[in-house]
């Protein structure tokens, strides 16, 4: 029961980063990076980190370890920092390392209890953890988009990654019968939403420019 909750608390603030990202989004009629949505998600995946990690679940707990920092980062880019004590994003940083410190100290444990769960088949294993990696790469690649352009940003292309990882998530929860793994793809709707936003916000900025030419253009003749 216990267990359950983690999860069930987790994915409270999963969705709720998604519907603070969809409302700003919807209001702006672009895709939006509110920090509420990186908060969000930093507390939803330690939270869920411990609800892998106590189900023995290799995926759950590899896609949460593989995203973690990103969003450590995308609090530092929204100037979050200057706001909190400097101890806390260090020890933060500190959390990953002391797990991979604790699995070094014991692997052939970790191994039997997390790579040969008798409850998870080899198939669905690698099924489960692909989804995770496809689900989370979209944050690598967010990251990088970022960087390149030196502010947080979510990018078209981030919510397509989503849709295609959270399909084969929730194939993965429901042959686990797991209800938090399906019920944390609920997302998969703004993502949806957000490819159209992304699109409709492409198709007015070629008009919006050829409009802002016209005028120079009209200027110039005056």
């Amino acid at each position: 029961m216990i267990v359950f909750l983690i999860g069930l608390l987790a994915q409270v603030f999963y969705t709720a980063r998604v519907l603070v990202q969809w409302i700003r989004s919807e209001k702006a009629h672009r895709i939006e990076s509110p920090t509420l949505f990186w908060a969000f998600s930093l507390m939803g995946s330690m939270l869920l980190f411990v609800y892998g990690w106590l189900r023995h679940d290799f995926s759950i707990v590899f896609g949460e370890f593989l995203s973690f920092y990103i969003y450590l980062w995308n609090l530092k880019a929204k100037g979050i920092y200057y706001f909190i004590p400097r101890w806390l994003p260090a020890l933060l940083m500190l959390v990953p390392i002391v797990c991979l410190v604790y699995v070094a100290q014991d692997f052939t444990s970790f191994s039997r209890l997390f790579l040969h769960n008798a409850n998870v088949p080899v198939y669905a294993l690698v099924w489960g953890t692909t989804g995770q990696f496809i689900y989370k790469m979209r944050f690598v690649y967010q990251w990088y988009y970022s960087v390149r352009h030196h502010q947080s940003l979510l990018p078209l292309t981030f919510w397509y990654i989503a849709v295609t990882g959270s399909l084969m998530i929730i194939i993965y929860g429901l042959f686990r019968s797991d209800f938090i793994l399906i019920l944390g793809q609920v997302g998969i709707f703004a993502s949806i939403r957000n490819i159209m936003l992304g699109h409709s916000a492409k198709e007015k900025k070629p008009h919006t420019q050829s409009s802002v030419k016209g005028e120079e253009n009209d200027n110039e003749t005056t």
